[in-house]
């Protein structure tokens, strides 16, 4: 498992580039689409401290980085119910990558524990 600071940007980077993908592409575009472009920004903003193993700005890249994971059920059952495949796409890319950072995240508290 990588780092968690490489996991976040991954995340981070998934979340910008599908989200704007989404917005750009669509042709109803909804504000709404640009929440994970948001969260992203904020995960990069967060990145130099998780890398620094500032436990505050970690535990603040682990809560975004969990309401995301939280918040992409909803538009994911949406474009489930539509038939949007491509949408559905980036929807599970987005989960599965935060998902991915959660994981890290959690491996590396549980290692800073055991080293206590």
């Amino acid at each position: 498992m990588p780092a968690p600071h490489i996991a976040s940007l991954v995340n981070a980077i998934a979340l910008i580039l599908l989200g704007s993908f989404g917005y750009f592409t669509s042709d109803t575009p909804s504000v709404t689409a640009l929440i994970p472009v948001v969260f992203g920004v904020l995960l990069i903003a967060c990145n130099r401290g998780v890398k620094n193993q500032n436990k505050a700005i970690a535990h603040i890249a682990v809560l975004l980085t969990l309401l995301i994971v939280i918040s992409l059920f909803m538009p994911l059952r949406s474009s489930i119910g539509r038939g949007d495949t491509g949408a559905v796409a980036r929807i599970l890319l987005m989960l599965s990558t935060g998902v991915f950072a959660m994981v890290s995240f959690i491996q590396s508290f549980r290692a800073a524990r055991k080293v206590k």
